[in-house]
């Protein structure tokens, strides 16, 4: 008995087969461009209908994706764009708020150099600038006197450094402070001294108590201002101390 081989044409797939085959090619088709060409193709239009082919909602799906790809970079850009804007806020405030607390701080060192208060609170020039008598050696009083009883808080005019403390001679015990400005106070006949060479002092802050020591006649304060720390280079106090703002 022989055996007959099939000559006729071989059967078209099955459409589920068609469809899926096309289904997976239009992906690598997309990938490298291709699919537009096919898609604008009268021809392969025509000899490929929607409902065979599958291209259509291939092409959709890929539409689909790609808007969301789209709107997922404009959110993440937006994102950024406001981090970004947020950041350069916060950067333009910390500037603003350190350039105002440097203004702060200068403002506030300029009033401490420039505060100036009287050597003794609550008194009086009993004995004035230059007022002549035999009691001193120059033959005129190189300073003023602030009445003050014994033991009362003498002050530092304003800021300065203390550059001499001790026995004076005629001053009795003293303090001699180069001021802030460049000029030097002198405190004179103290009954005992609260500061030591080199201290920083402050306007107001105590630096010693009045007393009688020195060539006095009974307790006061001595005060000088100078123009270096050495006898002989006084000023007027009470000009010195009115041009601070102070009205003795």
């Amino acid at each position: 008995m022989a055996f007959m081989c099939a000559t006729g044409k071989h059967r078209k797939p099955g459409r589920v087969k068609r469809t899926t085959a096309q289904a997976a090619g239009v992906a690598a088709l997309t990938t490298t461009g291709v699919i537009g060409t096919l898609a604008a193709s009268p021809a392969l239009a025509a000899d490929n209908p929607v409902d065979q082919t599958g291209l259509t909602p291939v092409l959709a799906a890929t539409e689909d994706v790609a808007e969301q790809i789209d709107a997922q970079a404009t959110a993440q850009q937006q994102a950024a764009d406001r981090k970004a804007a947020e950041e350069a806020a916060a950067k333009a405030a910390a500037e603003r708020a350190e350039e105002e607390r440097v203004r702060a701080a200068r403002e506030a060192e300029r009033r401490r150099l420039n505060t100036f208060v009287a050597p003794i609170a609550h008194s009086y020039v009993s004995t004035a600038y230059q007022a002549s008598s035999s009691l001193w050696s120059s033959g005129s009083h190189t300073g003023i006197d602030f009445h003050a009883a014994s033991g009362t808080t003498v002050h530092s005019v304003g800021v300065g450094t203390v550059v001499a403390t001790g026995w004076g001679g005629a001053y009795g015990n003293q303090v001699v402070i180069r001021m802030a400005d460049g000029m030097y106070t002198q405190y004179g006949h103290l009954s005992s001294i609260g500061v030591t060479v080199g201290q920083q002092v402050e306007p107001g802050q105590q630096i010693g108590l009045s007393g009688a020591t020195g060539n006095v006649t009974g307790p006061h304060l001595h005060f000088e201002a100078r123009t270096t720390p050495d006898y002989g280079s006084d000023i007027d106090p009470v000009a010195y101390l009115r041009g601070h703002g102070v009205h003795i």
